[in-house]
């Protein structure tokens, strides 16, 4: 289906600034598109400046404008993927005490009913869909049970700007209390008693610096703070152990941690340092309450790919730190959970994950196995402490999710749901497979593959090729209800697991920040190339997708291999990179100069990272068509990066390809809050992916 613009497309005023650093003079002529107050829009879009709001709506009517003809596909696409949803669906309940906790979807809501069960039956905690009725969005972000099972703490960001306010339900009622807390993080943490919570406050530049504890009952204004953090280059966030005894203050940046512990049952007693922090030293703590111990995950002494480590509760610096687990290169410990009477670990070795359970008595191990070639793991412990249960989730790129308790002491495992797909799904009709690419200097990248049996690999069939590439985070070979509609239609879905994340090891995402970040790009191309040269595809056929740093990407390799890709999907992407990490008054600058450099204090990275800023490297050349999105209140990708890069695409490039640019004006970093709102928004982007790859 070819796709014809309508309409002459919105042209961004040039209103050229310049800015000096290390004596290089760098120029951006669309500045002006960053409100300069834009704390204040994050809280209220109304106050977006007249110029900027005028031209972001030309942009989003240039763009309906010229999805006009995808209307029935995107319409035909949004029936699939909601067909394959079942609409009715629950949660497997995790048991608590005297009661079991779940989650439920109404047929039609766009939003979670959370609920429990007892002695008294079913009973309905908090529906979302009531609280988000008559709200252009809603994002809940936590819910959270006292420990005595009497309140429900929640949270909700009203605007997409990720300010949460925290509210209190009683439960005997089903009424809210009047405790409001406003400008959070989201995240609750109750005590051992119910009677006080902690959370994390979000300041004006977006910053969660401080940690208070609120009393049930009491104004906000009286809250106690617990912690401040002065170094803006650190992150803060609340948990608590499994076993329930200690609340945790984690600060932490991209590559150094530190925690402190407050005593569940004495909260008013101040923070507790574990070890304090240490460049590049990272580490996760765990209570082994029994034997008086806490069960540390760590980097430290040069393992970098992660060991265990035990500490007495009395002394846990790391001067007291010994091994449990010594460090075994090249597999990644992920992740642990312990309960009274064992451990588990999540480890991933070459793109594959695994689980070891140990029990901690004496020592003794054994792994839960697994048989297909690529597949996903997750390990979802429970809230009790006292039991030898943990429940895991297994699913893979032809496999739909399986939930499964696993009793660690009888190795057994009992099937506890298998994701339903209402429209049907037989995984023998698809093939899944695991290739590698090879870089330009010589490393594998693992390429995971998903298409149907039939799909001719003549080099014929259209490809979406997947990437990410930063902060660690590898992307999973997952099941899809969406990704099926592109391969029904004939498409090789692809993921690259490029470096920049942890797909192969600690390592991997070394060789993919800092001073190396090209590799991410260059890994990327390479998986491309690869992808052609194997027939899977062929050169012009792929439409690369990535989101926020994945827009970053996304916005490199257009610059870098243009005529590999017949299209490029951007989504809430990070591609102003020399703008945002040359400020330091936006929310996340100053803890991302650990990931991408700081280029105000260092020439060396200012060169870098100039070298690849996709914004910056926009040059009168042929480009792929483009399509980038975001959202108006995005506190980690700002609307005016994407808006700022598609104005000089397009007044740049020397094709006649198409350059559109949709933002959310009322959504934020996640885009629409409704699960079927969101299916909306995909089937926007695939009916743009078949119709440039045909």
């Amino acid at each position: 289906m070819k796709l014809t613009p309508p309409a002459v497309a919105p042209k961004a005023d040039i209103r050229t600034v310049t800015d000096t650093h290390h004596g290089i003079v760098r120029s951006d002529d669309y500045a002006w598109l960053r409100d300069k107050d834009w704390r204040e829009v994050m809280r209220e879009p109304d106050a977006l400046d007249k110029d900027i709001r005028t031209y972001l709506e030309a942009e989003n009517a240039y763009t309906e404008a010229t999805v006009a003809p995808l209307t029935a596909l995107r319409e035909t696409l949004f029936a699939e993927m909601k067909g394959r949803i079942k609409e009715d669906d629950s949660s497997v309940p995790t048991r608590d005490g005297t009661f079991e906790y779940f989650s439920r979807y109404g047929e039609g809501s766009q939003h979670p009913i959370f609920c429990r069960t007892g002695a008294n039956g079913d009973e309905v905690l908090l529906d979302c869909n009531a609280e988000a009725e008559g709200q252009a969005y809603f994002h809940i972000g936590d819910v959270d049970h006292a420990p005595t099972h009497a309140r429900l703490g929640w949270s909700a960001d009203l605007k997409g700007s990720e300010y949460f306010t925290i509210k209190v339900r009683d439960l005997a009622t089903g009424r809210d209390l009047d405790d409001v807390v406003d400008d959070t993080a989201g995240g609750i943490v109750w005590d051992a008693a119910g009677a006080s919570f902690f959370y994390v406050h979000v300041d004006d530049e977006h910053r969660p610096l401080k940690v208070y504890r609120h009393v049930v009952g009491t104004p906000a204004s009286t809250d106690t703070l617990v912690y401040e953090e002065k170094d803006t280059a650190f992150y803060v966030g609340v948990g608590k152990t499994s076993s329930g005894r200690y609340i945790t203050i984690d600060i932490h940046d991209h590559q150094t941690s530190e925690i402190w512990l407050v005593p569940a049952e004495a909260p008013d007693t101040s923070p507790v340092l574990v070890n304090a922090r240490e460049h590049g030293i990272e580490y996760d703590i765990e209570d082994d309450a029994p034997r008086g111990r806490f069960l540390i995950l760590t980097n430290a002494d040069e393992a970098e790919d992660f060991k265990l480590v035990e500490a007495p509760h009395s002394s846990p610096a790391r001067a007291n730190w010994r091994d449990v687990v010594a460090h075994q290169p090249g597999t990644l410990i992920l992740g642990q959970a312990a309960t009274k009477d064992f451990h588990a670990r999540m480890e991933r070795r070459e793109g594959l994950s695994r689980i070891v359970v140990r029990t901690l008595a004496d020592g003794a191990e054994h792994e839960i196995a697994f048989d297909e070639e690529a597949y996903d793991l997750s390990l979802s412990p429970g809230y009790e402490y006292d039991t030898a249960m943990t429940r895991f989730t297994y699913n893979s790129m032809t496999t739909p999710r399986e939930t499964y308790d696993y009793d660690m002491g009888t190795r057994t495992r009992t099937l506890r749901k298998r994701q339903d797909v209402p429209s049907g799904h037989e995984p023998s009709d698809y093939v899944t497979r695991r290739i590698f690419a090879t870089a330009s200097d010589g490393a594998k990248v693992p390429v995971s593959l998903l298409y149907a049996k039939g799909t001719k690999l003549d080099g014929s069939a259209p490809c979406l090729l997947y990437g990410y590439g930063s902060y660690g985070i590898s992307i999973p070979s997952s099941f899809s209800v969406t990704a099926l509609s592109l391969v029904d239609r004939g498409f090789v879905y692809a993921i690259a697991h490029i470096r920049g994340g942890k797909d192969k090891g600690y390592g991997w995402y070394k060789a993919g920040k800092l001073m190396n970040k090209r590799n991410t790009f260059e890994d990327f191309i390479a998986a491309g190339e690869h992808l052609a040269a194997e027939k899977f595809t062929s050169r012009g056929r792929i439409v690369a997708q990535g989101g926020s740093a994945g827009g970053m990407l996304m916005g490199a390799v257009a610059n870098m291999a243009p005529d590999l890709f017949g299209g490029i999907i951007a989504e809430v992407p990070f591609v102003d990179v020399m703008a945002t990490m040359l400020d330091a008054s936006l929310p996340l600058t100053p803890p991302e100069w650990h990931e991408w450099g700081n280029p105000l204090t260092s020439e060396e990275a200012y060169r870098y990272m100039a070298s690849y800023s996709p914004y910056d490297n926009v040059g009168a050349q042929a480009y792929p068509h483009i399509f980038a999105l975001g959202g108006l209140t995005d506190p980690r990708v700002t609307y005016w990066e994407p808006a700022k890069w598609v104005a000089k695409l397009r007044a740049l490039r020397t094709d006649k390809n198409l350059t559109m640019l949709k933002i959310n004006m009322e959504a934020g970093h996640g885009g629409a809050s409704g699960r079927f709102d969101r299916l909306k928004e995909v089937a926007l982007v695939f009916a743009f992916a078949i119709a440039v790859s045909e």
